[in-house]
């Protein structure tokens, strides 16, 4: 067989996708109908304006350069147009949607720290984008991720610098989720969400630390107030690490506390034999579904009746915190799916505890950190306000509430 068989015969059958490439052609005819239409407004804007002779001083000129962006459908190939200012009063035309940096679609920017969290190793993620933007995907190189995670570990510490005089936050999440980085070190990511009085959850802080200690947390809360948060929030949630709560006191010390109950029933479960866990998990269940405070009590003393003989470290697991467990029927009813658990931070952590699985380890601290920060960011984008948020007025100007409504007569319930 000859030389030219073999490569004949080594080629791949590349075969073309008609749907790709019309998805790919619409996307590319969209760009530029977004761009023509910003270059029209900039005219509109400038009609007005003329030379030394009278003739209209901005006019167009011609395009750029052509170039290429990354985006979900494979690379679009885009032109922008120029402008040309007789005036000399340095008129320009820069497009929003194209910015001379711009390389990726968001989407794509979004994608990477998704993927690495996912388990993708730097050097595998031409292979692993490549279904997605085709064979430029090439340019997505060891070396380009390695420079974008250094922007991001950048964006991470500006953000954690950033400016917070003026924000108020009425419900705050906080949980430690830990990690493991190389040399076997271990991370504990200190991580705080808060709602806004618009009802709108918002990322507060993400920091590192060796422990959920009293001084990790002193230093994450110390650290918000500094930059100008000084409204207390109402109520915190969190699970039952003394160390927050101690940093809370010393910081927000005005802060009601709500211990999580997804975290609280998982401890007392530990505790049990598993044959014995479903019927503890179903008594646990009618103490927080309870409609009324006094119920839930009920409930609880039922509970803790039932099992403490057998069972005695799992009920004292359960009664250290009984206040603490029911402080949210002090709060608006449409709230309490949102107060009773830390679950805005552990269902967007579950990608990084998958990365953690996947991986011996996450990478350095610092690039650790910057992945799960743009996680956060991503996946901010896409949380609810929560329920009821029209209640939050209320809350903020201490409305009693009790067994989730309104306190008709305010002295009454202060009077019980």
């Amino acid at each position: 067989m000859s030389k030219s068989t073999l490569n004949i015969v080594s080629e791949p059958v590349v075969e073309s996708d008609p749907l790709h490439e019309l998805i790919r052609s619409g996307a590319r005819k969209l760009i530029n109908e977004a761009v023509q239409a910003e270059l029209e407004q900039l005219l509109k804007q400038f009609s007005d304006l003329t030379d030394e002779h009278g003739r209209q001083a901005i006019v167009r000129n011609g395009y750029l350069p052509e170039r290429t962006v990354q985006t979900g459908v494979g690379d679009v190939a885009v032109k922008v147009p120029k402008v040309r200012d007789r005036s000399g009063s340095g008129v320009k035309f820069n497009s929003a949607l194209l910015p001379p940096y711009l390389k990726r679609a968001k989407s794509v920017d979004e994608l990477i720290p998704w993927l690495y969290l996912r388990g993708i190793s730097t050097g595998d993620f031409q292979e692993a984008l490549g279904a997605l933007v085709g064979e430029q995907a090439k340019g997505l190189s060891a070396n380009t991720i390695s420079r974008l995670k250094e922007r991001w570990v950048d964006e991470h510490k500006a953000w954690q610098r950033r400016e917070l005089s003026g924000k108020r936050y009425v419900y705050l999440w906080a949980d430690g989720v830990y990690s493991n980085v190389r040399q076997d070190d271990r991370l504990c990511l200190l991580v705080v969400v808060g709602v806004t009085e618009h009802g709108r959850k918002e990322l507060v802080a993400i920091e590192d630390g060796y422990r959920e200690s009293e001084a990790s947390w002193l230093e994450v809360l110390r650290g918000l107030q500094q930059r100008g948060l000084s409204t207390v929030p109402k109520l915190a949630i969190g699970d039952g690490a003394l160390g927050f709560w101690k940093a809370l006191h010393k910081v927000f010390p005005q802060a009601r506390q709500q211990r999580c109950w997804v975290h609280k029933t998982a401890n007392v479960l530990n505790k049990l034999p598993k044959a014995m866990q479903p019927k503890v998990k179903a008594a646990l269940h009618q103490i927080w579904q309870a409609e009324t405070r006094e119920q839930a009590h009920k409930a609880f003393d039922t509970t803790l009746a039932r099992f403490q003989d057998k069972y005695p470290k799992a009920m004292e697991c359960l009664a250290k915190d009984r206040q603490e467990l029911l402080a949210f029927y002090d709060y608006p009813a449409a709230h309490w799916v949102h107060l009773r658990t830390t679950n805005p931070i552990e269902s967007t952590f579950a990608t990084v505890r998958l990365r953690t699985k996947k991986t011996r380890n996450c990478g350095s601290r610092d690039t650790t950190l910057a992945m799960v920060f743009k996680l956060l960011q991503s996946a901010q984008n896409r949380w609810k306000r929560i329920k009821g948020f029209n209640m939050l007025e209320l809350v903020i100007n201490n409305v009693e509430f009790q067994d989730g409504e309104v306190v008709k007569d305010q002295s009454v319930r202060n009077a019980a």
